[in-house]
């Protein structure tokens, strides 16, 4: 009888989650085929095209517009992208380092402040920076967003500090028996082990900047589509006076944005999967 329960629990909790596998996929099956149709606009008739076309492709990739230009956008947002990833990682590693595997005084103080300032929303400060930004001439600016990006980064230090807790004391200790400095020890002992926590930075640092429009929208906002990164561009294309004519070609530029994080994702998941398991140890 037990048995048979069992069995009949396991598959009601099957059907459930098929139901909601379903429902999450819908929508993104619903992109991807609307991506491929042969009419411009949105089709409330049918779930898959009556035509199919690679023209909304072709729109992004060969014939440009005022409306569409996809390329700029999306090398306006690699380039914030890869040089957010590249200075937040830097910052994490060296705030995680200094309060894993230095004590100083202050230090779980500093460590506490820090943790509880993280907990408040980027959204309440987004006015007071965009004023402090435009007071400098920062905004409309990819320097600026990679500033704004950057800036806030090291208090993320959180996993990436359990991970270095599980590093043992001895190695640091060994090596400044030989002599090495604080620096060395962080560059040589230090970084080599943490593979897996950097790959999971990384990927990390890369996705806020990649897929962000609100921040993006209040800081670009000359109205120069060519500054643009590929959130804006992408939401431009909604306006009600363009969707009709546009909207098959956002679904398109939608598909193609998400090829780059999910190539990376399915090249790293090993060492993104080991770093979050790895930092999760210890706090």
């Amino acid at each position: 009888m037990a048995k048979t329960k069992k069995i009949i629990g396991s598959i009601i909790s099957h059907i459930f989650l098929v139901i909601l596998v379903v429902i999450w996929l819908i929508p993104i099956l619903w992109l991807v085929v609307t991506a491929f149709s042969g009419y411009p606009g949105i089709n409330k008739a049918h779930f898959f095209p009556t035509s199919w076309s690679l023209d909304n492709f072709k729109k992004i990739f060969l014939h440009p517009d005022s409306v569409v230009q996809y390329m700029t956008w999306f090398k306006n947002t690699l380039v914030i992208a890869i040089f957010t990833c590249i200075i937040s990682t830097i910052f994490v590693l060296m705030v995680s380092y200094a309060f894993s595997c230095m004590r100083f005084k202050g230090r779980k103080k500093i460590m506490t402040f820090s943790l509880i300032l993280n907990m408040f929303p980027g959204v309440l400060s987004m006015i007071a920076v965009y004023f402090v930004m435009k007071s400098i001439g920062l905004t409309n600016s990819h320097l600026g967003m990679i500033i704004v990006y950057s800036a806030g980064s090291g208090l993320g230090y959180l996993i990436v500090k359990g991970f270095m807790d599980t590093i043992p004391a001895s190695l640091r200790e060994a090596a400044k028996v030989e002599g090495a400095s604080e620096f060395t020890i962080f560059l040589k002992v230090v970084i080599p082990l943490c593979k897996p926590i950097i790959v999971y930075q990384i990927i990390s640092s890369f996705l806020i900047p990649w897929g962000d429009f609100v921040l993006a929208k209040l800081m670009l906002n000359s109205g120069i589509s060519s500054d643009w990164t590929v959130a804006i561009g992408l939401y431009n294309m909604l306006n009600r006076s363009l969707v009709n004519n546009y909207f098959s070609v956002f679904c398109a530029g939608g598909l193609l944005v998400s090829i780059p994080i999910s190539i990376l994702f399915i090249i790293m998941q090993k060492y993104y999967v080991e770093g979050v398991t790895g930092g999760s140890v210890k706090g």
